[in-house]
């Protein structure tokens, strides 16, 4: 595929898949609004149409919830779908019905990467002064609401939340999660993909179990953290949430909120500092901690490397680059969600062993603010030619390069279009 076929099928994939102020991450799979699909998409619509990227990070917004929080799903329409909906939540919003976790928090990141790329200059400062404290507020939630001790690093209490659902890291902290009273329900993921690529039945129990725990306590935000048996802090997830706050910062200074800049860039510091606790010298990068048994999980996955994100020290960065180039001797395609020497990897399923776009972008990125330009290229280059091999697919086969789950996939669609631009 020419580098400008593959961008004009991109572009084709943004539109198929627009609602108009906000995108579905792919037809029937995924029909409502995904939060850091959102944010990640709106980088690919940038070059298309940069007022339509900024809207698609203000209709996310316009439903962040009054304490700050900003929901992983907002349900814009009836569906049935998906699986579960809104009658399972429960979360009775005023307005539009959303779940009642988050996900990673890109949307700092991705204000600023629009920001600085803008053409429109006056669009461009119009709209991320408006959208500056709301991402805010949103940071601030998360060191009230997911860090109760002050440590500069938040929790997941929720797989879903982590965006990688299913990983290898989540196995023992879900196995401690009951599965008593969940009752009978249907998935409707399996009805749209492969179910070997998908999670399996006693992992959506738990799942089930801890959105049932959650709406028992009214979705007090303030209550979660204590009530959830499962709470993890994920390298991966707290780099996102560190970059954003540092780019933040850097926005709020551009537009002269030097209230917000300070806030946030000691949010990312403390955070920084904080992430030595989860470095494994014997595995070359960082590793989640479960914060319930206060244990590092022996579980090497792609959050780990994900953490090059944040502006880590340069010697966890090159040991990360060393990960990659052993990681990529034992696949086809880079970077694997899972170690692939690990037993527990499993080549197609979800976050157990395939290749996503999304991870890649953010990790190549890293990579080059590293130096480590060649490892950043390799994963550039891999990503591209997964797209040549299988096209618009949500995830990859790292061995085979077979595409996985849904396709014509909104943000893998959005990130060929940063790789291409950039290159």
């Amino acid at each position: 595929m020419a580098p400008q076929t593959a961008y004009d099928r991109a572009v084709d994939v943004l539109r198929q898949n627009d609602r108009g102020t906000y995108t579905v991450p792919t037809k029937g799979l995924y029909p409502f609004q995904w939060n850091w699909d959102s944010c990640l998409t709106a980088l690919g619509q940038r070059h298309v149409d940069e007022a339509r990227a900024w809207t698609e990070i203000e209709t996310l917004f316009a439903h962040q919830w009054e304490d700050g929080m900003v929901p992983h799903i907002v349900f814009h329409v009836e569906s049935d779908q998906y699986f579960p909906g809104p009658d399972v939540w429960g979360t009775n919003r005023p307005t539009i019905a959303t779940s009642g976790i988050t996900q990673p928090p890109v949307a700092g990141f991705a204000a600023k990467r629009i920001f600085d790329g803008a053409t429109d200059r006056g669009l461009a400062e119009e709209r991320a002064r408006c959208l500056l404290p709301k991402i805010d507020a949103w940071h601030k939630w998360f060191f009230a609401n997911r860090d109760p001790h002050g440590e500069g690093l938040v929790a997941i209490l929720h797989p879903w939340e982590s965006g990688r659902d299913n990983s290898i890291d989540w196995d023992a902290a879900l196995d401690r999660v009951p599965t008593e009273g969940v009752g009978e329900y249907t998935r409707r993921d399996t009805q749209h993909a492969d179910p070997a690529h998908r999670p399996t039945k006693a992992q959506y129990d738990r799942y089930l179990w801890l959105v049932q725990r959650f709406r028992g306590l009214d979705w007090d935000c303030s209550k979660l953290h204590d009530a959830s048996p499962f709470q993890v802090v994920d390298p991966g997830f707290n780099a996102i949430l560190i970059r954003s706050c540092t780019d933040l910062a850097d926005l709020a200074e551009a537009l002269g909120e030097t209230a917000i800049a300070a806030d946030n860039r000691a949010r990312a510091k403390k955070g920084l500092a904080a992430m030595e606790g989860l470095w494994s010298e014997p595995h070359g990068q960082y590793l989640c901690r479960d914060r319930t048994i206060n244990a590092l999980i022996d579980s090497a996955s792609i959050g780990g490397i994900l953490a090059a994100f944040a502006a880590i020290p340069a010697e966890r960065g090159r040991a990360i680059a060393r990960t990659i180039e052993r990681l990529s001797q034992s696949v086809t395609f880079s970077v694997p969600s899972h170690d692939p020497t690990d037993s527990r990897f499993d080549a197609p399923r979800y976050w157990r062993g395939p290749v996503w776009l999304v991870t890649n972008y953010m990790i190549a990125d890293g990579m080059a603010a590293a130096g480590e330009t060649v490892v950043a290229q390799l994963i550039v280059d891999s990503s591209l030619e997964l797209i040549e091999k299988s096209g618009f697919a949500e995830y990859y086969d790292p061995i085979s390069g077979a595409p996985c789950g849904g396709g014509d996939f909104t943000w893998t669609a959005a990130m060929v279009i940063e790789f291409l631009t950039a290159s």
